[in-house]
């Protein structure tokens, strides 16, 4: 390793300049000893002209808004020319420089630790390869616009390859990327999993599975092919060639990641028989395959470009995600998953999240978003008392965005047509009706595709416009066709609770509030840790708190009498809220005796019901919203 204070940074002027000349990146991506979890990455520049060579790794990938440091699973870096070792140093956590003087060949060698079974991460073992090359692959600053390539030497022969990315070798063991941004949003499947092709509105699709379960392929193909019909018809039409849904069925996994023409899924193995875990699974698929839209081609504006290398902040995920999140219950609706009764149920189940979490009153939708980063991945004992996930609350603020513009317009307007607006002002919607390749002879591939004569056309699509926080707020204005500054200063920027019956009682529908439970409160979420009953959660201001009790004291008896975490709730039923108890705790290994005055209990789920008599114009909104009757509610 030489010292970084001898090498010549100029390259970083040429780039700047555009006067240098793009190199050819070749990545080759080996995993000789799968059980190892190593996968053994060769990257090789040619054509390299400058002194240095600088090498980095995302910290983050697309869609999951978290600095997750990949570069920490990499190890065994050296790099070369020919048979002549170069010299190299890290300057920091992802960023490695190659002194390159009089060479223009570069190969680097590394291994990446891959056993992390997750959608945005990496996974080697015996049975398959999956990774994630954001998680993987360096970039070469300067030349994110170049063509990079990956070839994929599997272990056995047996093993194949499935990515969206297209292949340039007759083995279908190269594939091309336009740019580094595509690379990035590319995942590879490696390995002996099972394929299922499909098709829809005349476009082939794919779901790939890796793993073994109760999944019953047929059915959950039909399903898919219902939610894509639907998704399709709402925006006019499937932006892509081809679609591939990777599924890893894993002992509890549940998750989703979201790219262009693909996601990959992570969901429990046995989850596909229970109604309830079915149809979640489909609100998963519709909601990585509604974003194909809304955030990979509506994208706020600071994710128009991608900085890899640190945050990306935007006050605009209640959108991205959470809209998503309610699009994902509407669209298994629309395609008679199930009925508006279990449309219902999930709705009235999110507002339950929602009316529990403390941290509602404390942080808005906003703020939720911009703090992505910090709060929503890394949760701890005080989560719940001090924010919001931008997923719920901006699912619940679109659900009655949505109810208010159908209101306002008699069912002639919606949510829908917002999301159209969108995809026409800052998605390449409107690029549909132009596009100049579309003009000329079929044979002629379009960019990122592979022409005639077996190269990459790396000529890039039209780019998607991010929008701005104002911009979007003035395509639901203009869609509402009113002024909803209050709306979203009260919702959105701030913290006022959502105001559900307002928005709910032009269709003939109420809140109802179950209080059937008659425990008094003590504000406290109990679990149990290898046999021990564990306070986990302590509401803010609650009796719990202000008698002293944390977040991880053992919960050893309550008067005097040893309880478990199960018999906690029966055992205050004994109590009358103004009630003191003895709540004995270990805390920090010290033992504790807590005086515990119980308070009255608060409401413990929720749900939509029709109001008592509804009136005429109640029926008729409620028809023209789901069109069904308000009576088969």
């Amino acid at each position: 390793m030489t010292d970084v204070t001898s090498f010549d940074t100029s390259s970083a002027a040429g780039r700047a300049s555009g006067q240098l000349t793009a190199p050819i990146i070749q990545y080759s991506v080996a995993m000789p000893n799968p059980e190892s979890h190593l996968f053994e990455v060769t990257l090789r520049v040619q054509g390299w002209s400058e002194p240095v060579l600088d090498l980095k790794m995302p910290v983050w990938t697309p869609g999951s808004y978290l600095v997750r440091e990949y570069a920490r699973h990499l190890q065994d870096f050296s790099s070369r020319s020919g048979d002549r070792a170069l010299p190299w140093r890290k300057i920091s956590k992802n960023h490695w420089q190659i002194e390159t003087n009089s060479v223009s060949d570069v190969t680097v060698y590394y291994r990446i630790f891959a056993n992390e079974l997750t959608v945005r991460t990496n996974h080697l073992d015996s049975t398959h390869g999956y990774f994630n090359p954001a998680a993987l692959c360096f970039f070469v600053p300067g030349f994110e616009h170049n063509c990079y390539t990956v070839t994929v030497v599997p272990p056995e022969p047996e093993w194949r390859t499935v990515t969206t990315l297209p292949p340039i070798s007759g083995d279908n063991l190269t594939f091309a990327a336009a740019d580094f941004d595509t690379l990035v949003d590319s995942p590879f499947e490696i390995g002996c999993h099972d394929a299922y092709d499909f098709e829809v509105m005349g476009k082939p699709h794919q779901l790939v599975v890796w793993g073994k379960g109760n999944l019953e392929p047929n059915r959950v193909i039909l399903d898919i092919q219902k939610v894509i019909e639907v998704e399709a018809l709402m925006f006019g039409g499937l932006p892509y060639d081809r679609y591939v849904f990777l599924l890893h069925l894993s002992g509890s996994g549940f998750g989703g990641l979201e790219h262009k023409d693909s996601c990959t899924l992570n969901y429990s193995r046995f989850g596909f028989r229970a109604k309830e875990k079915y149809e979640r699974f489909i609100q998963l698929v519709a909601h990585e395959f509604f974003h194909l839209w809304n955030v990979k081609r509506i994208r706020p504006k600071a994710l128009e470009v991608f900085d890899y290398e640190q945050e990306n902040y935007t006050p605009s995920l209640w959108f991205s995600e959470g809209t998503t999140s309610y699009y994902d219950l509407v669209i298994p609706f629309r395609a008679g998953i199930y009925s508006v009764k279990g449309y219902f149920q999930n709705v009235a189940k999110e507002i339950t999240r929602l009316q529990m979490t403390p941290g509602r009153k404390v942080q808005p939708a906003s703020e939720s978003s911009w703090d992505a980063w910090i709060k929503l991945y890394r949760r701890d004992a005080n989560s719940d008392n001090s924010q919001i996930s931008y997923y719920l609350k901006g699912e619940l603020v679109s659900f009655l965005l949505d109810l208010l513009i159908r209101a306002k317009h008699g069912n002639a307007r919606s949510l829908d047509d917002v999301m159209r607006l969108m995809w026409q002002q800052f998605g390449n919607g409107h690029y549909a009706e132009n596009e100049d390749f579309d003009q000329k002879s079929e044979t002629e591939a379009k960019p990122g595709q592979i022409t005639s004569n077996g190269q990459l056309n790396a000529r890039s699509l039209p780019a998607e416009i991010g929008f701005t926080p104002e911009q979007l707020q003035s395509a639901i204005e203009s869609v509402a066709d009113m002024d909803l500054s209050d709306f979203f200063a009260r919702y959105v920027d701030g913290t006022e609770e959502l105001p559900y019956h307002k928005y709910l009682e032009p269709f003939g529908l109420q809140i109802l509030v179950d209080e059937t439970d008659q425990t008094p409160r003590i504000g406290w979420t109990l679990g149990t840790e290898n046999g021990r009953q564990m306070v986990k959660f302590v509401e803010a201001g609650a009796p719990a708190q202000l008698a002293g009790i944390d977040a991880g004291d053992e919960l050893l008896a309550i008067a005097g009498f040893r309880v478990n975490a199960e018999q906690a709730g029966e055992r205050l039923k004994d109590y009358q809220p103004g009630d003191t108890v003895e709540v004995t705790v270990f805390h920090q290994d010290e033992l504790r005796t807590c005086l515990v005055t119980l308070a009255t209990p608060r409401p413990g789920r929720y749900s939509i019901v029709p109001v008592d008599r509804p009136s005429p114009i109640q029926k008729q909104n409620f028809m023209g919203w789901l069109g069904v009757p308000l009576s088969n509610l």
